[in-house]
């Protein structure tokens, strides 16, 4: 059904956030190749039910896998909460049992049990993710001592997405999550971006946080992750290709994609239009 000669290792996200989880991987791992898929055309995934998102998320990885992919990471919260588990189950066996799909939010749930000193956790994510639960359950499955308290940051991707991360108005939204998270857990010493665009709004982030307040992008997180797995899975490692190449894939207007790249990745892309479903 798949091709299988070694390919590229495949990203996923519903839009663009998912190209800091990219750039946190190609800077620790350099040699492999890669292939992004943004399925810019149906973002945002976040207010979308768990069916939608599954499906949606399921042709994506079933895209990829058909593009060479032997490996592929959802570099996408709401995905990751909504859709990994029944593609792991349900599709993975049904399509090639030699298949790989991975999420960001074990990966990071797993190391937040070594930076908190109070065991008090906060998570800032879409609204999709905070109501699945999915943070909570990870970490309260690794770490039964932390308590986890979640905050839904609606409009923190529109203001990255318009290019107003930097703006006066951001300052607003940005404080206002945050203090909403403070105010439920004032304990609270470590604060998990739960979506991956979050990163870009981190000057702002950082001048609102509590001092000694931590916060976890997940980019290197999930590199680190990756790092790992690939060394304990050498077959797995052997399916994937090395001429450090990437690659990008859009379900919207390429020119649009490219516009917004340079917001997350500082340099120019060359990107194709695909459709899915």
């Amino acid at each position: 059904m798949f091709p299988n000669q070694p390919g590229p290792i495949g990203i996923f996200d519903s839009g663009y956030g998912g190209l800091t989880i990219l750039h946190g991987i190609r800077q620790l791992l350099p040699e492999y190749d890669y292939l992004y898929l943004g399925d810019n055309a149906r973002a945002p995934y976040g207010p979308r039910s768990f069916n939608v998102v599954y499906e949606f998320t399921r042709q994506a990885v079933e895209k990829l896998f058909e593009m060479g992919c032997h490996l592929v990471i959802l570099g996408c919260n709401t995905a990751s909460a909504k859709a990994l588990r029944t593609i792991q189950q349900v599709d993975l066996p049904q399509w090639d049992s030699q298949r790989r799909v991975l999420g960001v939010i074990r990966p990071t749930a797993e190391v937040v049990g070594s930076l908190t000193q109070s065991r008090h956790v906060g998570v800032l994510a879409t609204e999709g993710t905070i109501k699945s639960e999915s943070y909570n359950l990870e970490i309260k499955k690794l770490h039964p001592d932390i308590m986890v308290s979640g905050v839904a940051c609606p409009f923190w991707v529109p203001l990255v997405e318009y290019n107003e991360a930097d703006s006066p108005g951001a300052d607003y939204f940005v404080k206002k999550c945050i203090d909403q998270m403070m105010r439920i857990d004032p304990l609270i010493d470590t604060i998990i971006l739960g979506c991956t665009h979050y990163p870009l709004l981190m000057p702002k982030i950082l001048k609102y946080l509590p001092a000694g307040v931590r916060v976890v992008p997940q980019g290197e997180y999930v590199a680190d992750s990756l790092h790992r797995y690939l060394l304990r899975h050498p077959q797995m490692e052997q399916c994937c290709s090395k001429n450090a190449t990437v690659h990008y894939l859009t379900t919207e207007n390429p020119d649009k994609f490219k516009e917004q790249a340079q917001i997350f990745l500082h340099e120019p892309v060359v990107v194709e239009n695909i459709s899915l479903g």
